[in-house]
């Protein structure tokens, strides 16, 4: 490491970041969808239409809120075909070789990701990349909100274990809401093109988008300071 640079610490998403699902997601997605009745999206429109909060995001297709019973079922239904697929999905092309390589170097890294923390940690064990991470946070609480808040209580744990700051920290994630997150406790972002959102949405973000993990972990680097 050059003199008088700090280590940069990354924050990875999990779903549609290290985790290739996105088409399990949209799977789950469109079962929820017809338990309302509408009609089932393509990869193309839901990264068009995917915001958080989820339920906005379900806003945007009814044309209303869903009540809260219709939330509920939905909710519901979209965890149990997403569970179902979820099995079949690969860790995205070069995740583990970069986070096996960013620990190599003697960089920190963990994981922040709105999937239930419950099922959140058993799962990155079993793709047998547990090791690579400082901490791995999944969410605690109803499904469906933003990261902000559970970004800041990552950092918190974080600052208690040793010496990481959000100054020094890229959060690389595939929506915009890491991005919102980020900035909330005053870290950067990169965004990756292969999950939830268009390229167009993630540039409204006004953080850089990549099109591959690789490129994302490039950018991280040259943050150092």
């Amino acid at each position: 490491m050059t003199p008088g640079k700090t280590r940069t610490h990354l924050v990875w998403d999990w779903n549609g970041t290290l985790l290739d699902d996105i088409h399990a997601v949209i799977h789950a997605t469109n079962a929820a969808f017809a338990e309302v009745e509408l009609a089932p999206l393509t990869l193309e429109q839901y990264r068009e239409t995917y915001c958080v909060p989820i339920p906005r995001f379900y806003e945007r297709l009814l044309g209303r809120q869903p009540t809260a019973a219709e939330w509920e079922r939905m909710d519901d239904i979209f965890h149990r075909y997403y569970a179902e697929r979820r099995v079949g999905c690969g860790l995205t092309a070069g995740a583990e070789e970069l986070l096996a390589q960013w620990k190599l170097a003697g960089h920190s890294q963990s994981i922040l990701s709105m999937y239930g923390h419950e099922h959140l940690v058993p799962v990155v064990r079993g793709y047998g990349i547990e090791s690579h991470f400082v901490r791995v946070d999944g969410r605690t609480g109803p499904s469906g909100g933003s990261k902000a808040l559970h970004m800041e209580r990552h950092f918190e744990a974080l600052a208690r274990a040793g010496e990481i700051s959000p100054e020094n920290s890229v959060v690389i994630g595939d929506a915009v809401d890491d991005a919102v997150a980020a900035a909330h406790v005053g870290a950067r972002a990169v965004l990756y093109t292969g999950g939830s959102h268009s390229r167009s949405s993630l540039l409204a973000a006004g953080v850089p988008v990549v099109d591959s993990l690789g490129e994302a972990v490039a950018l991280a680097e040259t943050f150092s300071a």
